[in-house]
Formats: C-alpha cells, structure tokens, sequence
C-alpha cells in the first residue's frame, strides 16, 4: 500500500489529468447587493444534507463561531432539492453568500455566466491553499483563469457490501467481470436481490455512475470525458458497446430499482436484502455508525486489461456568490474551511469516509479509508461523475436516456439516437 503522502499525490496527479475544460426546499437567504463588504453572518448554503454530514456542517459553523473572527449562517437544504434549486439560488437578487458544490465543468459552467465570484486573492494569501497541490489549483480554475473554487474533500465509488452478509451468504470479492457476473449467480441463487440501484424518485442520476463505470472500463477515461464534451456521439459504436456490456448485468438488477431513491436502496442494503450497490461514500452518512465498521468495497470489475484503470473519486468544496454583498467575511470563511483544522472537524462529524483535501489534514484512519486511498492511488486516471466531468445542464440527459434503458433495453439504439438530440440542445445553447 502506498504511503499517505503518495496516495494523495498520485491521486490528484490523476485528477490534474482529467483537465479542466472537461470536467458532481430551501429558500434563498438574504444578503446585501454589491461588492462591499457588509457586517453579518455569511450565508452559507449546503446541501450535505444526510444526518451525520448535516452534523458535521453544524459542528464546522460552531467552531468557525467560537474563534471569534467570524460567523456563518448555514442553511441546510435536501440534496436534490438543492440540485435543482441552485441556478435560482445564484441568479437570485439576494443569494446566499457561499454554497457547498462541485469544481471542474460544473463550477466553470456557472463561472462563465458570470454568477461565481473570484477567488484569487483567497488563493493568493492563504498558506494552505498556496501548498494544495497543482492538480487542484487547476481543478479549481475556471476556463477565464480565476480561481472560483476552495476543495474541501473527495471520495471514491465502488461497488459496496457488508462484510458480515457476503461472509453469511459464502461468497467473496470478485477480481473480474466473468467472476462478477459469477457472483451475481450465487446471490441470486441464495433469494438475495445482487445489485440494488436506487434510480428512482429524485435520485435518477445515480444510474450514471453506471454508465461512467462501463465507459471508462471499456472505452477509457479520455474518450469518455470527450464524450460528455461533445467531442463523440451518445449514439457512436463505442457507446452502444456500453450498453451490450450493461445488458448482461441488467437480470441481477433490483426490479424496483428505478421506483425507489438511492435511501432506499442502500437501506436495502444495509438490511440485507441486497447484496451490494455502485455508490459513493456519501451513503454512509445516513448508516448507522454500528454498521460502518462492517461495511467494505470492491473495485467496479476490469473488462478490458488493456484499458487505463480509472476510478471515479469527485472533490467536493465551495464556491461563492459573483453577488455577495460580504466579500471579505466570504474571503475569510473559505481561508478557514481550506485549513487542515476544518477538514478535520467535518471528516470526525461525519462518517469518515472521506479524504481530506488539505496536504496536512489527517483522514479517519479506519480500515475502510485507507483501502478508499489505496484505491484512488492505485488508478491510472481519475473521473469524478457524469455531471462533473459535463455540466449540470446535461445530467438530465443522461437521467432520462438511462432511465428509459433501464426500462426498455432493447429499445437502445432510439434512446440513443434520443440521448444525442437532446444532448446536443445543451451543447449548443
């Protein structure tokens, strides 16, 4: 296993690969207009908003409080609420000051309409973002060349389960599709649903990471990340390869899995009813803290040797307000979430199953945590999830055509050829 320090490097080396061009019911709060720098709270918008990660965030905002330099105002919205809700929230009169969100494509995409502000002078006189390494400098720079993001943390995705489940039902981590697919058989063998999926309700995009992980697997990282730059067609060969490979998989599928949310599914999990799901970490922070200790990983399956391995681990972090009317108290809020301290405090009010940002913040050390760092460190290349490595604007896209997929699977090459014409309306907006 590599060290901590060159997990970390290898890792956001991967991320600096993954380039910049081509890069995851509240109301709106109120805040003064303009560039000045009005006395008050900073509102900070988040939408972490899982029980543990909303915990973390509250207890983040209190010792912010407590060193008396400073006071945010956190307003903790539903995640996909959230999601929708945002492109209002930053072209709002008064906008919240500071939001929880995405660097990369996403954070550029906004930066471009001019709703983001600058965050140079962040960068340029906070001694922890000047020794952030160059793949988030660069992740954090929009298209313009200003720095509009502050990273905070990143994760991985995986295929989870619970130790103690696969131990009960006599199976064991697979090392290659032929023996995923195996796996699958013995599952389902046992009356246990193998692939829980959660696409449903308001959480459709969770499908994506399927997508992502068979193109990436198949295809490789670069052509899927010029893919979702406009660069090849949903409906080009290559892409209908994806979706011969996803067919085989398709029968072990929870057949609810596009009737119930990501929640759902993953309580499903923890439960027992299924035996394992293509998640993010982020889903522990709504487990029970008794099952964190039993839950583990396996790397999405290899299905071309040949192929680069890529793994997909998104940055998350913060942007602010082009409108804020509090810029030096937003300056001074985003220096203090960049330090180690910060990082910290949310990684030990949470799950812990996130890595720190911060080249000196320590990670929850668990088991778990370190196979999640071996893991980013051991890819080739890193992605960070379709609407990240896309935009905002395209994931409902991607919801809709995978979604039909899901449904009508033999109905591909119209839902491709669908996917294509909608994509291209985004594209060329």
């Amino acid at each position: 296993m590599a060290t901590s320090q060159t997990s970390r490097r290898r890792f956001l080396t991967g991320v600096g690969a993954a380039g910049t061009a081509a890069l995851l019911g509240g109301c709106v709060t109120s805040a003064s207009s303009g560039k000045g720098s009005s006395k008050g709270a900073v509102t900070l918008q988040s939408n972490l908003s899982a029980p543990q990660a909303k915990a973390a965030m509250e207890d983040l905002v209190a010792a912010y409080a407590k060193r008396g330099s400073g006071r945010a105002d956190l307003n903790t919205v539903a995640a996909e609420t959230f999601r929708t809700q945002l492109p209002t929230y930053l072209t709002s009169a008064n906008p919240p000051d500071v939001y929880t969100w995405y660097p990369g494509s996403v954070a550029d995409a906004y930066a471009k309409k001019n709703l983001l502000l600058g965050l140079d002078e962040v960068w340029n006189s906070s001694p922890d973002l000047k020794r952030y390494t160059k793949a988030l400098h660069s992740l954090c720079t929009a298209s313009s060349g200003k720095k509009v993001f502050v990273p905070n943390t990143y994760y991985w995705w995986g295929m989870f389960y619970r130790k103690s489940d696969f131990a009960k039902w006599g199976v064991s981590e697979p090392t290659s599709w032929d023996g995923f697919l195996d796996l699958c058989d013995k599952l389902k063998s046992r009356g246990v649903t193998p692939i829980g999926l959660g696409a449903g309700g308001n959480t459709p995009w969770v499908a994506s990471a399927w997508f992502d992980y068979l193109d990436i697997r198949i295809n490789g990282a670069q052509y899927h990340r010029e893919l979702l730059a406009g660069k090849h067609r949903f409906d080009d060969p290559e892409v209908r390869k994806v979706f011969d490979r996803w067919r085989e998989v398709l029968p072990y599928f929870d057949p609810n899995g596009t009737a119930v949310a990501f929640q759902d599914a993953t309580t499903a999990l923890l439960n027992g009813r299924s035996g394992m799901m293509l998640i993010g970490t982020f889903f522990a922070d709504a487990a029970p803290k008794s099952a964190l200790d039993d839950i583990d990983f396996f790397r999405f399956p290899v299905i071309d040797s040949k192929v680069p391995l890529a793994e997909e681990a998104p940055v998350d972090g913060y942007f602010a307000s082009a409108r804020s009317g509090r810029r030096d108290q937003v300056f001074h809020l985003l220096k203090y979430l960049a330090t180690a301290e910060a990082q910290e405090i949310y990684i030990k009010g949470s799950s812990g199953t996130v890595l720190p940002c911060n080249p000196d913040a320590k990670d929850a050390g668990t088991a778990l945590v370190k196979k999640g760092r071996a893991h980013v460190a051991a890819a080739a290349e890193i992605t960070q999830f379709f609407n990240r490595d896309s935009s905002d604007a395209l994931q409902p896209t991607a919801d809709t055509a995978l979604t039909r997929f899901l449904a009508e699977p033999k109905s591909i090459g119209g839902i491709l050829t669908d996917w294509q014409r909608d994509a291209e309306k985004i594209w060329n907006a």
